[in-house]
């Protein structure tokens, strides 16, 4: 389906939907808890669109708008994508973070690993 100037194709799989804006960049909505029952699914999902994407100028935005908590397990799964992106010379984005999750980055020092954009509060 055609919106505006770039193809938007909208996947929908166990409430995650992902849509492509242009070939360079895919974004990722994350499920409500990026949590330890939903993490191998959510990986999964990002390791294919990155694996679609370009190496060395693709871009994976994944949406935290809707994410209201994110466990251990699902901050690992972050860093794994990221560590996936990074070996192929990929941006992760990070969307609309909550404030906690911002600071649980920084605090981390991980915050350095992934662009951030949008909600901070």
């Amino acid at each position: 389906m055609a919106l505006g100037r770039g193809l938007v194709e909208p996947f929908f799989e166990e409430n995650r939907a992902v849509m492509s804006l242009r070939q360079t960049e895919k974004i990722l909505a994350a499920p409500e808890a990026l949590s330890l029952e939903t993490r191998t699914a959510f990986r999964r999902t990002a390791s294919e669109l990155l694996d679609q994407l370009p190496e060395g100028t693709g871009r994976l935005v994944i949406d935290l708008s809707g994410t209201r908590t994110v466990d251990s397990a699902g901050l690992g799964a972050l860093m794994l994508i990221q560590r996936k992106a990074a070996e192929r010379r990929q941006i992760v984005c990070l969307r609309g973070a909550y404030e906690e999750l911002r600071f649980l980055l920084v605090l981390a020092k991980l915050d350095d690993l992934f662009e951030l954009e949008g909600r901070s509060a």
